[in-house]
């Protein structure tokens, strides 16, 4: 039996919008029990073709079904990046969920050997120093294709310099397994 994911974050993100509490979450555990699970997931929305909003956790820390509404509502709603997603805008957009394995420390001693340690295209990463921190998605490999290019872009989304490699940082590896 198949998870009603995207159903689940459409009618979460609907319910934002309406005001409303369609959601049976009693009916969703009883139904499919591993709701009930911790798990971590991210909302990513595009319209377009283009982001719309991406908000997710990266460590499994309520329940699944608790975590998917939480940031499917947070991707249309509370992403800084964005406006609050318009009605309108909701009949048009695309929902993806990520739904993440638990990241991995990744040990390495200079650039090349993280960069023979990275699998590109697939693996998510978590970049961490100085107390800033930021993450790309796997998906993020189609729209920068090269670990140069992807690494000095997350430096960047964290604050620091693209060059950040350099000098470090902590890096922590996780795969997706993707609903759209």
């Amino acid at each position: 039996m198949h998870l009603p994911i995207l159903l689940i974050a459409k009618g979460a993100i609907e319910d934002a919008l309406r005001h409303t509490s369609t959601i049976d979450i009693q009916a969703l555990l009883q139904t499919y029990p591993e709701l009930s699970k911790p798990k971590a997931t991210f909302v990513t929305l595009s319209l377009d073709g283009r982001l719309r909003g991406c908000i997710g956790s990266l460590v499994a820390h309520r329940p699944f079904l608790e975590d998917l509404i939480h940031n499917a509502k947070a991707a249309a709603f509370d992403d800084p990046r964005f406006y609050p997603l318009s009605p309108e805008e909701f009949l048009h957009v695309k929902i993806e969920v990520s739904l993440l394995d638990e990241p991995k420390s990744l040990e390495y001693v200079d650039v090349e050997d993280l960069k023979s340690k990275i699998c590109v295209g697939i693996d998510g990463v978590i970049l961490q120093k100085s107390g800033r921190k930021a993450t790309f998605l796997p998906q993020v490999w189609e729209q920068l294709p090269t670990f140069e290019h992807f690494f000095a872009q997350l430096c960047q989304k964290a604050g620091l310099e693209p060059s950040c490699l350099e000098s470090h940082p902590e890096i922590w590896t996780y795969r997706v397994e993707k609903v759209k």
